[in-house]
């Protein structure tokens, strides 16, 4: 008996909610749906398993967590694994920048000009820096903090601009998909993987790490655009 009544209860709770959720925005009323199933399975995994009946409290524990966020996939932890290779990506008119979460490394590859499809990895220190030289100002300033830690003492062999760098222009408003790939998150990406993407490429790649200013704002443009989706 105790039982049923407490089936009746969730289920009465249940409608009320999914009332509530039709006449909200979709996306948020998706991110409640998921919340609220994962805190209803978790209390009766709780129940059930006060009960004795582990044998089905357990998998509605583990499915209540996954859907709260808890366990992923291969049933670890989502809130303590990191990805392993995650890496973000940065383009311009002349060369599109890879950014490795993990080790902070940058590498990329040639896009236009006489050195296009060619690896910056590949190419020496002289070229780059006639790259530099005849790229726009927003391959420059996204260029330089290669090079920078690619080869210190670069900055002796250029001459004029190619040594003190120009400002980069205002560049046009970044696009959802643009956003996703400076983070290197997945499109649908939650709020807390945003924030967690944001946190750790600033530790990497900003000015006072061997970044640049150009570089931290689009990585901060990136989450601003993101976020925007869940406020």
């Amino acid at each position: 008996m105790p039982t049923l009544i407490f089936g009746i209860l969730i289920l009465l709770g249940a409608l009320w909610v999914l009332g509530v959720i039709s006449k909200i925005d979709p996306q948020v009323g998706a991110r409640i749906l998921k919340a609220g199933g994962g805190l209803i399975a978790i209390g009766m995994a709780a129940f059930l398993g006060l009960r004795g009946e582990l044998f089905i409290a357990i998998p509605l524990g583990a499915f209540g967590l996954g859907l709260l966020g808890w366990i992923g996939p291969a049933g670890f932890s989502a809130r303590t694994r990191r990805s392993a290779g995650q890496v973000s990506r940065v383009r311009t008119a002349y060369i599109e920048m890879t950014l490795d979460h993990d080790t902070g490394a940058m590498s990329g590859t040639v896009l236009a000009g006489r050195y296009a499809g060619r690896g910056l990895d590949d190419l020496n220190t002289e070229a780059l820096v006639t790259l530099l030289t005849e790229a726009d100002d927003e391959t420059r300033a996204l260029l330089m903090p290669y090079l920078d830690r690619r080869d210190p003492a670069w900055r002796e062999h250029a001459q004029g601009d190619a040594a003190t760098g120009r400002a980069a222009p205002g560049t046009a408003k970044m696009t959802d998909e643009e956003a996703y790939q400076v983070l290197g998150l997945e499109p649908g990406a939650r709020e807390r993987d945003i924030t967690r993407a944001h946190r750790a490429l600033m530790k990497k790649f900003h000015p006072d790490q061997g970044g640049s200013t150009y570089l931290a704002a689009r990585i901060n443009e990136a989450k601003e655009t993101l976020l925007r989706r869940h406020r």
